[in-house]
């Protein structure tokens, strides 16, 4: 299975950090073994003093897709739920000033939390779902899939064009403002429309 993310898909995100704001968008990959482990705490990596949580929706392919007209892209996924990108921040600032690729400071093993999933019909709308983290029960970042530069279905067509989806495979769709530091003890829950869909320890 494959996890492919997409960056810089909120626009207050992208002020946040201060990035330039894509006109398309913008992928990077996670190997399998960044899925952090059900019931497995988080361990902050020795090489990195400035992880940052971001918090997205994800969607579980269910179906394989090549050159996925966006019209369709709702028959290639049933499930979505919430996630967290791990971000070495301070390794991903030394990658950018030098051009290079972003894999160290955010494909690392355990980078990726995958939440419980849940029917897509469940909700009314997937362009107007709410979702927040927080972190020892204060609410850190929240979002608003109305807010996305580039929508759930355009996505999928879009990540389409260039690698054929397999069932299993996790797109995350982007994190809104509000990233911030992880410390040792931090626990953090993330949440879709109210309920809650997982909990990890930091360590």
């Amino acid at each position: 299975m494959k996890i492919i993310c997409i960056g810089r898909n909120y626009t207050k995100h992208i002020e946040e950090l201060q990035n330039e704001r894509p006109t398309e968008p913008v992928i990077f990959m996670k190997p399998d073994s960044a899925i952090l482990l059900k019931q497995h705490p988080f361990v902050i990596p020795e090489f990195s003093s400035d992880i940052h949580h971001e918090i997205e929706i994800i969607v579980k392919i269910s179906k394989v897709g090549k050159y996925i007209d966006a019209k369709f892209a709702h028959k290639y996924y049933d499930e979505i739920g919430v996630g967290i990108d791990f971000t070495a921040r301070d390794l991903q600032q030394q990658l950018k000033d030098k051009g290079l690729p972003w894999e160290k400071a955010k494909a690392f093993d355990g980078s990726a939390v995958i939440g419980e999933f849940v029917s897509k019909t469940d909700y009314n709308s997937l362009e107007n779902l709410t979702f927040e983290l927080t972190r020892n029960g204060k609410t850190v970042q929240k979002g608003n899939t109305s807010h996305m530069l580039w929508k759930i279905d355009e996505l999928i067509s879009y990540v389409s064009q260039y690698f054929t989806l397999k069932i299993g495979d996790i797109i995350y769709t982007g994190t809104p403002e509000g990233v911030g530091l992880v410390e040792p003890e931090d626990v953090l829950e993330g949440f879709l429309e109210g309920t809650k869909l997982f909990r990890i320890q930091v360590k």
